[in-house]
């Protein structure tokens, strides 16, 4: 029989202060990411605030059979699953994109300029963001302006009275927004690459587009397989701040999205139970979606969450 390993308490003295800051965190998880999971009590309860958790009646399932024979609802995980893959491939595509051009600038002065700008708009909150928006695409704004100058456009378009320009707007507002902040990380993984391996491409004669395509993309592959799987779990928070502020009466068929519908129904309603259910229900898609896309890349022997 194998001898249980004795504590080492020299050594944990020595970790002392490393260990105090982990206990800080796994106490603040606690407290603010599990503790919170018994209101989802709530979601099959026909829940009054007036009696609580506790002394509310139990109705099962009944608030998840109204969620999936409601319409609206249907129609919001529409709305949500669409605008989150949409989000999901632009943001990452271009992300990527970004960072692999932006690592082919020689001059550095010109690089750090231009990454810096890049980023700037990710501190910008979704209410400065939607003005802007707002102020370029309606009928007086800039983008009117300049198809009507080059004879695309007889009249001006109110870009957010037609649905079809819904989700491109979002797509879009998320790009400008989140490029240069999420480029981050990959040019830090193209940093790492050995730069001998160019080195050598270069004196085999080897040019840009092919150091790309079989040194760069290779030498980050592990990091944007990593991203990619933690993004899949994020198909559903496809926003909410863009669709609230950006949305009318006009396009709700297509701008509502699960926070929303559980804002206006769980919240604004006073039914609690049933935004608690919407809300499960969101977190467990998420999980689904992340476990899949694990065993996925397992099984295709690519880099994996665990």
């Amino acid at each position: 029989m194998e001898k249980k390993k004795k504590i080492d308490w020299k050594e944990i003295r020595h970790q002392r202060v490393l260990l105090i800051w982990s206990l800080i965190f796994v106490v603040y998880g606690v407290i603010f990411c599990y503790l919170p999971l018994f209101g989802w009590l709530m979601a099959f309860q026909n829940y009054k605030p007036a009696r609580g958790i506790f002394a509310s009646e139990f109705v099962g399932l009944k608030k998840f059979q109204t969620l999936f024979t409601d319409e609206t609802f249907i129609r919001v995980i529409r709305n949500t699953l669409a605008m989150g893959v949409i989000n999901l491939v632009v943001t990452f595509v271009m992300a990527i994109l970004f960072a692999i051009l932006l690592n082919e600038v020689r001059l550095k002065y010109s690089k750090k300029v231009i990454q810096t700008i890049s980023y700037l708009p990710h501190f910008l909150s979704w209410i400065i963001v939607c003005g802007i928006l707002h102020d370029i695409l309606n009928g007086t704004g800039i983008v009117n302006e300049i198809l009507m100058n080059l004879h695309i456009l007889k009249q001006p378009i109110d870009f957010f009275a037609h649905p079809g320009y819904f989700w491109p707007i979002v797509a879009f507002a998320n790009v400008w927004k989140e490029t240069g902040w999420n480029a981050i990380i990959y040019l830090a993984a193209i940093t790492s690459i050995d730069p001998s391996l160019y080195e050598a491409a270069s004196i085999d004669g080897a040019g840009r587009l092919s150091k790309i395509r079989y040194i760069t993309l290779p030498g980050i592959k592990s990091t944007i397989m990593i991203l990619l799987l933690m993004n899949v779990g994020n198909v559903l928070n496809a926003g909410f701040e863009i669709q609230y502020l950006l949305g009318n009466g006009l396009i709700q068929r297509v701008s509502q999205t699960i926070d929303i519908y559980v804002l206006r129904w769980g919240v604004s309603q006073n039914d609690y139970a049933l935004g608690t259910a919407a809300g499960i229900f969101k977190s467990a898609v998420s999980i689904v979606l992340i476990v899949v896309a694990n065993s996925l890349a397992k099984r295709h022997g690519e880099e994996r969450l665990y």
